[in-house]
């Protein structure tokens, strides 16, 4: 199954000029841990994302000032994204192998489409694997009311 059938298609998004400030309170308000940036307001270009654990080892800890500081001063290395169309095994390869817990979802012509997150995947093979449950008391079920 591609990634982008499972992934969260609303996404938080900024710019690089948004203030730190003003992205930890798009993070509250959505209660999102992340806001990916995009590069610039009229584009669907992921260039960076920033998590609420940046903001804490970025800004807090070192006591910079929030409403000085942008999100484009925190971008610091490559995004990796991926393609909607690669399957939910591959992008978990390329997490883990990327140490990423949170992963941009882009199309063909790299425009943001979805977000995927370890949480997210967590989710669905809780799901998956609650599915394979009732499939399992099924057969029995079944195989009980034929064997009588």
């Amino acid at each position: 199954m591609p990634i982008g059938r499972v992934c969260i298609h609303e996404v938080v998004t900024a710019t690089r000029d948004t203030t730190i400030t003003q992205a930890a309170k798009l993070m509250r308000q959505h209660h999102v841990g992340d806001v990916v940036v995009l590069e610039g307001h009229s584009s669907r270009k992921p260039v960076g994302i920033i998590t609420d654990r940046d903001l804490v080892i970025s800004v807090l800890a070192p006591q910079l000032d929030a409403n000085v500081f942008t999100v484009g001063d925190l971008l610091t290395r490559e995004l990796v994204t991926a393609r909607d169309s690669q399957g939910i095994y591959e992008t978990v390869q390329q997490m883990r192998t990327r140490g990423i817990r949170r992963m941009p979802i882009v199309n063909a012509h790299g425009d943001l489409v979805g977000i995927v997150s370890v949480d997210d995947l967590v989710q669905l093979l809780g799901e998956e694997l609650n599915e394979i449950g009732h499939l399992i008391a099924r057969e029995q079920a079944r195989e009980t009311t034929t064997r009588q």
